[in-house]
């Protein structure tokens, strides 16, 4: 239960930052809950590959890189989602480093008193 309600913030979480940022269009609500799964596919399988082949790229510019690993992932969910897009490589970064911000602002919604 709690995967269906990760991704459904993480989908309210890409409506808003297309409503916010002039380079990002999301078609509908149905749209956005496909790109938080993509997303989270491309994270959970890509990524991992790229991190270990930029490796020395990453280490040398002290973790910078990784911003460009996840702008690269965006543009892949972008090619692969047609009512999703991103204008540009810059317009990228920007959304993934505001998506990571407020997905982990409303997945601290989720989290447990425990």
């Amino acid at each position: 239960m709690k995967l269906v309600i990760r991704i459904l913030l993480s989908a309210v979480a890409v409506v808003i930052l297309a409503k916010l940022l002039p380079g990002v269009e999301v078609v509908g609500f149905t749209s956005a809950i496909i790109v938080a799964i993509v997303l989270a596919l491309l994270n959970a399988i890509v990524k991992p590959i790229l991190v270990i082949l930029t490796l020395p790229i990453t280490i040398v510019t002290l973790g910078l890189f990784l911003l460009i690993i996840n702008a690269l992932i965006v543009l892949m969910a972008s090619s692969f989602i047609d009512g999703f897009g991103v204008s540009s490589i810059w317009t990228a970064i920007l959304f993934s480093v505001l998506l990571s911000i407020l997905e982990s602002i409303l997945y601290s919604v989720l989290k447990d008193d425990n």
